[in-house]
């Protein structure tokens, strides 16, 4: 006589994963149709200053190209946080909502900065200084986003992500930061050093504490 062991099959859907990838996908092809020659010079960005040369201009922050590429970095970004907290088992990576809360914080954190700074930058009499830090620092980070999201592609279909992979991309992550300081300094350092003073509280109230802040919050809730 056979026994029969029926068990439960789980259906995952990621449907809406999917969509998104697609979205993001189709948000590079258009960039990269429109805009060929500022994508190819933006797909530089990983060893080229000519980008942020070229479209040194602060009215490029309100740009297609530049909110465009913007949504792919919240995608990208909201993505990676999400498969590292599944992967340290606080939630599931098919988990929607835990997405969409992501997402609304990274984009509220963003937008909330953004208009602190603009608001200290007309403060000191620096804004268009801190528009030209926003700038640049839109470009690294999009650059970051759009690098990540076959990464993210990748780790989302696939059920063996090692923990040396979330590390090593936190660390390029934090070393390309630091790589961004350093191309501001460089370029406006005779501005700087004219205003060290707010430049050193922008960094420590704007640049630390904020992330600071945010891991504390992550790590204990």
């Amino acid at each position: 006589m056979k026994i029969i062991l029926l068990s439960e099959r789980i259906l995952v859907n990621k449907d809406w994963a999917t969509l998104l990838f697609v979205l993001a996908i189709a948000i590079v092809a258009i960039n990269k149709t429109i805009f060929s020659v500022r994508f190819n010079e933006f797909i530089k960005l990983g060893y080229s200053e000519k980008y942020n040369k070229i479209y040194k201009d602060t009215n490029n922050l309100l740009s297609w190209f530049t909110i465009s590429m913007f949504v792919i970095q919240l995608i990208s970004f909201s993505f990676f946080i999400l498969l590292m907290l599944s992967y340290f088992n606080y939630t599931k990576t098919e988990n929607y909502i835990t997405y969409i809360q992501i997402i609304t914080f990274l984009f509220v954190f963003i937008l909330s900065k953004f208009l602190i700074e603009k608001i200290i930058g007309t403060a000191i009499n620096s804004e268009s200084l801190v528009d030209q830090f926003n700038l640049i620092k839109v470009n690294y980070r999009a650059f970051l986003g759009f690098v990540l999201l076959p990464i993210n592609i990748v780790l989302f279909y696939n059920t063996w992500p090692i923990r040396e992979v979330f590390y090593i991309i936190v660390s390029i992550f934090l070393f390309y930061n630091v790589f961004t300081y350093y191309f501001l300094v460089k370029t406006y350092q005779k501005t700087i050093l004219d205003k060290l003073f707010y430049f050193i509280l922008y960094l420590c109230t704007l640049e630390i504490l904020p992330y600071y802040f945010m891991y504390y919050w992550v790590t204990k809730n």
